[in-house]
């Protein structure tokens, strides 16, 4: 599974890093799934008031995914190569 990050500022001017954003190339569902809880994420950080300076997307995931779901996200594919 390959991991993307994401940093921003707020309008405060506070950095703010994003974390283990799962990438998936497959399932266009997943990734329509993906980038609509990923926005509702960013959307919260930024409504508080004084944010973290780092956030995990996948602990995020576990707790608002169904487990089904989220297993079928987090499948573990090899990669090629071994990079």
């Amino acid at each position: 599974m390959l991991w993307k990050t994401l940093e921003f500022k707020t309008l405060n001017g506070q950095k703010v890093k994003v974390i283990e954003i799962p990438v998936v190339k497959e399932d266009p569902l997943l990734q329509i799934l993906i980038r609509k809880h990923l926005q509702s994420f960013i959307y919260t950080i930024t409504q508080g008031d004084q944010p973290n300076h780092c956030y995990s997307f996948n602990d995020y995931l576990k707790k608002t995914l169904k487990w089904n779901i989220y297993e079928r996200l987090i499948q573990k594919s090899p990669l090629p190569y071994h990079a």
